[in-house]
């Protein structure tokens, strides 16, 4: 009797710890860049083909798991995975479909990268029209967020999207477009991977082109009427950047701008179109570091960043070289803390207004770690539902160094939602691939279609069995 006892509560013991073995430890965790999100999903599968994929929806669908869909994770919301989720990696599945450079297209797997494309195309004299400013992104990741770059002549990503495959919540695939199930077009793209799992995508292209680099000190108060009379108006103007300086010595007041103009002799366009790599990076890297912990030494990291820039000036660069920024001095690793990334959007008539408004709320904060501020334009598009850019818009993207406690993300929280106030009193909005600080109420000011969108959602996937970090935070 007493055998038989403990062999029962021996087997109900032994069950109860392989359950929490197989929940908690067998489990994979995961965080995507911005590592304040580190979450146990229920495993990670390998997108290794398109039957695969659909047999994780069937089986998804039979025993009730949630699926999210995973590139290269530089979001840092926690867009890509969710907690007990599968998450599928979709990096394996990035073959190059279909090619045809006399249309000027070409069809890949979402999976693939800026650089496989770029890699497949410029043997044939042809260049990606809008990504973003690195190459390493999946296709699938950078129409989900629906990308934008420097090229200031296309709108957002979703302006050079022919069509796609969609692998619906249902486990059916359709072929979507702006005339073939259309409705969904504007959802999936900006769509956060909600709607289904992107399977290829057909881009069109356009030429590569030899540019001449050039780059100028300004004012910040000059900006906006340098942009519109200088470089919108000259159809030689093909992209553009600027900085702003977050030195202390010169706090959002200097700026540099740097365009990319055609160049007079395209014939040169041969000696500079191989594809670059990254080269040495310790330099920047060893200034970064410095701006991170001194005032001191976000002010020589400016200049130096500053007089590099001004010093190539007349530099020639093909298109697809100027696409291929270099990132690995930004790497950045820490025990106690992160590095985020913010976006906002402010019309190119606000700026001024924006960046006096934007440096009393930061004069403030002397313990908010900015450290650096990169600008583009975005031209209005407002084809996505999700669409940021209302009107011609400059975008803002800030860099910002933060601790991973709970206190470190409450500070973050805290000047973040101040600086998105700001935006949205200048009429202006944010970007959404990043950690989830802007309330629900600053998120409908800036996106007056986020009900419809969650709307939509319910519509083609009832069941919710696409989810991720920024859908149950803001949809409930």
């Amino acid at each position: 009797m007493k055998a038989g006892l403990f062999i029962c509560v021996y087997a109900a013991l032994f069950a109860a710890s392989f359950y929490i073995y197989n929940q908690y430890y067998a489990s994979s965790t995961v965080e995507d860049a911005g590592h304040l999100l580190p979450a146990r999903v229920k495993e990670i599968e390998q997108a290794d083909g398109e039957e695969t994929l659909k047999e994780l929806v069937k089986q998804a669908n039979q025993i009730g798991s949630y699926l999210t869909i995973a590139g290269m994770q530089h979001s840092q919301g926690g867009q890509t995975y969710y907690p007990g989720a599968v998450m599928i990696d979709m990096k394996p599945f990035n073959k190059i479909i279909d090619f045809q450079p006399e249309k000027k297209e070409i069809t890949v797997q979402s999976g693939a990268t800026w650089d496989d494309i770029q890699q497949h195309i410029n043997p044939y004299g042809l260049a990606v029209k809008v990504m973003q400013s690195q190459n390493i992104f999946t296709i699938g990741g950078s129409l989900s967020v629906n990308v934008h770059g420097r090229d200031i002549r296309h709108e957002s990503l979703i302006d050079t999207v022919q069509s796609f495959r969609l692998l619906k919540p249902d486990g059916t695939v359709i072929r979507v477009s702006r005339t073939e199930n259309a409705d969904l077009f504007p959802y999936v793209i900006g769509g956060y991977g909600l709607f289904g799992i992107i399977l290829d995508v057909t881009l069109s292209l356009t030429d590569n082109e030899l540019y001449e680099k050039k780059t100028k000190e300004l004012d910040y108060r000059e900006y906006s009427r340098y942009f519109q009379e200088e470089v919108k108006e000259n159809r030689d103007f093909k992209m553009h950047l600027a900085r702003i300086s977050v030195a202390p010595s010169s706090f959002l007041r200097e700026m540099y701008v740097t365009d990319y103009t055609t160049a007079k002799d395209q014939q040169l366009l041969k000696d500079y179109e191989t594809l670059k790599k990254e080269r040495i990076v310790a330099l920047p890297k060893l200034f970064l570091g410095f701006s991170r912990y001194s005032g001191w030494g976000k002010d020589i990291f400016w200049d130096i960043q500053k007089q590099y820039m001004l010093e190539d000036n007349g530099a020639y660069e093909s298109r697809n070289n100027v696409m291929r920024s270099e990132t690995d001095f930004m790497t950045y690793e820490s025990s106690t803390k992160t590095e985020v990334l913010q976006e906002y959007f402010v019309p190119v008539d606000e700026f001024v207004g924006y960046i006096d408004d934007l440096r009393l709320v930061l004069q403030k904060e002397n313990d908010f770690n900015l450290l650096n501020i990169t600008i583009r334009y975005v031209e209005k598009s407002d084809q996505a539902v999700l669409s940021y850019a209302k009107e011609d818009m400059f975008a803002l993207v800030l860099l910002i160094n933060q601790g991973k406690s709970k206190e470190g993300v409450k500070k973050s929280e805290r000047v973040i939602r101040k600086m998105i106030d700001v935006t949205l009193k200048h009429r202006g909005s944010y970007y959404l691939p990043y950690y989830a600080f802007p309330s629900k109420e600053q998120l409908k000011t800036a996106y007056p279609r986020i009900d419809e969108f969650f709307r939509k959602k319910q519509q083609v996937d009832p069941d919710d069995r696409f989810t991720n970090h920024f859908y149950e935070e803001y949809s409930k």
